[in-house]
């Protein structure tokens, strides 16, 4: 699963067949615990995620199929938006 938190749109004045009307964000990799990891990202959308969401990622073949259209030339696409991240402390060995 690949986390990630929306900061900020992207403008396209031209789209390539098949990503009229999808929209473009800017999103950040985040852990699990919300730090950042890597470097930001452009992603379609099909959730109609907003700035400061935290939503789940996909990427490759995955990205492309996820669209209306799925053979649009997409390498990340946003899938959900994430409501809440529990992840259980870990055991001591």
């Amino acid at each position: 699963m690949l986390l990630a938190r929306v900061i900020g749109n992207v403008v396209a004045t031209r789209k390539t067949p098949g990503l009229e009307g999808i929209r473009l964000l800017m999103v950040q990799p985040i852990d699990e615990h919300g730090a950042d990891r890597g470097k930001p990202l452009c992603a379609a959308d099909v959730t109609q995620a907003g700035p400061g969401d935290t939503v789940h990622l996909t990427t490759s073949r995955e990205a492309a199929i996820a669209m209306p259209d799925p053979f649009v030339p997409v390498d990340a696409a946003i899938i959900a938006i994430v409501d809440a991240i529990d992840v259980p402390p870990r055991r001591a060995p």
